[in-house]
């Protein structure tokens, strides 16, 4: 912490610190209680996934770190966040939305940030855990700051028609974010278990919700609900009482695979085996340190190669990387550890994309 000086009195400092603890007690208690409001054991005559008030990862050697390893690592990512933010602009392109919303390149996908894909095909439009908002937490005033402007001014979408959400985080479920595309767009949101009492809770209807290997069609297109590794949480009492999951986008002439948030696991393969093969996989390389946080539920660089490969996808998109500070990994460490993991297991560098901020690619 810097010196107080008479531009900046000791009052505002304290005034930070006391902010801090009051936040750091938050935390604690958030974590106290972090996913102890479901049960353990699979449900008789459900999915291996389904227990007691709510859902589970399947892996046997499924574990999460202990409570006082993940207070621990809350209170030094609010400190950082809050108190000491690190700066970051992510390489970025001009982009006013103008080819996209007349479908001049289609089928295309645009990175707008973090987990957020604007893609198009067969006449769709549709967006991946949509985040407009300046930051990934449940307070105004604390949790991790947009360090990168949307690639596209909310302003400039073109006609959203579906929006597919992965899980509850703050990050990749901006409650300001899809309250304006109800309003402005009135897309169809197809969202995993649980989630369709929260939108409804909300304000928003229009909400289709769906279990792991269900699929919804719509004007021709298959959207369907796959397997993840990792959990749900929005405040001290909803831990794990809704689903996870990642998503395939199946068209007549193309295949897309969207990670959301996951560990590593088995599960790669099995959707390889029912949906694949993919033409793109628009993989999470961000949020990975410290392992004994992010191990089970994020994955490294590396590990994004290697589920890339086992989904057997034409080309890999690196994203949830670059816009929030989630983790201590350098900001601009992940796409220089994926592109040299592609270069080191002989893959051509053309079916890897890092993508600038607002970028549009045809796939």
């Amino acid at each position: 912490m810097k010196r107080p000086t008479m531009k900046e009195p000791c009052s505002k400092i304290l005034k930070a610190s006391v902010s801090f603890r009051s936040t750091s007690l938050q935390a604690l208690l958030f974590l106290l209680v972090a996913c102890g409001s479901v049960g353990t054991e699979p449900l008789p005559g459900r999915p291996s996934h389904h227990v007691e008030g709510g859902f589970r990862n399947t892996d046997p050697d499924f574990r999460r770190p202990s409570s006082w390893t993940r207070w621990s690592f809350v209170v030094r990512r609010l400190w950082t966040s809050s108190i000491m933010p690190r700066a970051f602009d992510a390489p970025r392109i001009a982009n006013d939305g103008t080819a996209l919303r007349a479908g001049l390149v289609n089928p295309s996908v645009t990175w707008v940030g973090h987990s957020t894909l604007l893609v198009q095909l067969d006449g769709l439009n549709l967006l991946t855990d949509p985040n407009w908002g300046a930051r990934a937490s449940p307070f105004s005033w604390a949790g991790p700051v947009r360090l990168s402007l949307p690639g596209l001014a909310f302003e400039d979408l073109p006609r959203i028609d579906v929006v597919l959400i992965s899980h509850d985080h703050y990050d990749h479920l901006d409650l300001g974010t899809v309250k304006r595309l109800a309003e402005a767009h009135n897309p169809l949101f197809l969202v995993p278990l649980g989630l369709k009492a929260w939108f409804g809770d909300n304000g928003m209807s229009r909400v289709e919700e769906l279990d792991w290997w269900q699929e919804r069609e719509y004007r021709g297109v298959r959207f369907v609900c796959v397997p993840a590794q990792h959990f749900s949480q929005r405040t001290l009492w909803d831990g794990n009482t809704r689903l996870w999951a990642t998503w395939a986008v199946l068209s007549r002439e193309r295949r897309l695979y969207f990670s959301g948030d996951t560990g590593y696991f088995a599960g790669f393969k099995e959707i390889s085996k029912r949906l694949g093969p993919f033409d793109v996989a628009a993989m999470a390389i961000g949020a990975y340190e410290p392992p004994e946080i992010m191990k089970a539920v994020h994955l490294t660089p590396e590990e994004a190669v290697q589920a890339f490969i086992d989904l057997n996808a034409r080309t890999m998109l690196g994203i949830h990387w670059g816009t929030f500070d989630l983790a201590e990994e350098p900001l601009d460490e992940p796409p220089v550890r994926m592109l040299a993991e592609i270069h080191r297991r002989g893959i051509g560098s053309d079916r890897a994309w890092i993508f600038k901020v607002g970028e549009t690619r045809r796939w």
